[in-house]
């Protein structure tokens, strides 16, 4: 979609750049920063800024009509953030989301340290700016990936779902298309993403603060949570993983759903967590997100297949025939003066 290519750049001049790759003798740098040297960490934030969104992914969010919020703090959602060396507990819905990145340790094969670090963190900041365009929160880093909530006390759990979704589909594209592109041509295989993503209803999530005093986070007790988890490690390369409670909240995409059972041809896997007792037989789903991702109204197929991102029309202010009349002038065989 080329949404993305700001957050290649990097990545692709670090690779080429690497000690490893026999090209020590070229003069390639690293914005103004010469990579044969090592990377240095301003040399990446002045290439991939914390706080600011690299130009394209800036335009994605503007045709949008979203902002992300850069002013997070992990383990501390903005929502439940009063909770805080506090005895209280809450209970509120949330969507738990775990991204995981595979195969990144490869990287050490072919690359120095700097340089799979310059690739890993690009690879992550680019999943934080885009979990913050979609109103994500991203609760802790885990490795290369994320655990992100989706939701809060100002929307509403349908809303929550639609975004994880959003978000989870655009980010698997990304990996799966264009950063696979680089990676192959560097000579690199096996890199995907795994999501799994679970809603727990106000019933079923306990929000409070775990550890001791700033040893601690405010973070959700809830079955969903830990099944968020347990989904991803279930989903195939570039897969998504999603439990019962999101495909009802959203079930005008249910012909986006399909047993993970179906998959693996063992009804064992139809059910992620169950509880005989109480005849509590929890479904997962294995989540079509491209065709999901071809039917949202920003994106376009051009004509080779490829996802494109859909630009809004550009609507003109004082658009008055008689604002044409300096241009018409030359012209009065086509324009009535009258």
């Amino acid at each position: 979609m080329h949404i993305y290519d700001d957050y290649l750049k990097p990545i692709r001049e670090a690779m080429e750049a690497d000690s490893k790759s026999g090209r020590m003798n070229e003069n390639l740098s690293f914005s103004g920063t010469n990579l044969i040297k090592g990377m240095e960490y301003k040399a990446f934030n002045q290439q991939v800024p914390e706080k600011r969104l690299l130009p394209n992914l800036a335009d994605f969010a503007r045709e949008l009509g979203l902002t992300p919020n850069f002013d997070q703090k992990l383990g501390l959602h903005q929502d439940f953030a009063h909770l805080k060396h506090s005895e209280k507990l809450e209970e509120h819905y949330i969507v738990s989301m775990f991204v995981d990145i595979k195969g990144s340790t490869n990287l050490f094969k072919k690359y120095t340290p700097q340089t799979v670090w310059i690739i890993t963190n690009t690879i992550q900041r680019a999943a934080i700016h885009t979990c913050l365009i979609f109103g994500g929160y991203v609760h802790r880093l885990q490795g290369d990936g994320l655990f992100v909530y989706f939701g809060g006390k100002n929307m509403s759990a349908a809303l929550a779902v639609q975004r994880s979704l959003q978000f989870a589909s655009v980010f698997t594209y990304f990996v799966k298309e264009d950063l696979k592109k680089l990676f192959n041509e560097q000579g690199i295989e096996n890199i995907f993403t795994r999501i799994g993503i679970d809603l727990g209803y106000d019933r079923d999530v306990i929000w409070g603060m775990a550890g001791i005093g700033e040893i601690s986070e405010v973070t959700t007790c809830s079955l969903h949570t830990s099944l968020a988890s347990k989904m991803q490690s279930h989903a195939v390369s570039n897969g998504i993983v999603v439990g019962d409670h999101i495909k009802k909240e959203s079930l005008t995409l249910t012909e986006y759903y399909t047993p993970v059972c179906h998959r693996t041809n063992n009804e064992n896997d139809r059910y992620i967590f169950q509880i005989p007792d109480e005849r509590f037989n929890y479904t997962q789903y294995d989540f079509n997100w491209l065709s999901y991702l071809k039917r949202q109204d920003f994106i376009a197929t051009d004509i080779y297949g490829q996802l494109q991102l859909k630009q809004k029309a550009v609507t003109i202010p004082n658009r008055n025939v008689a604002n044409l009349a300096p241009i018409a002038a030359v012209s009065k065989p086509y324009y009535d003066f009258k």
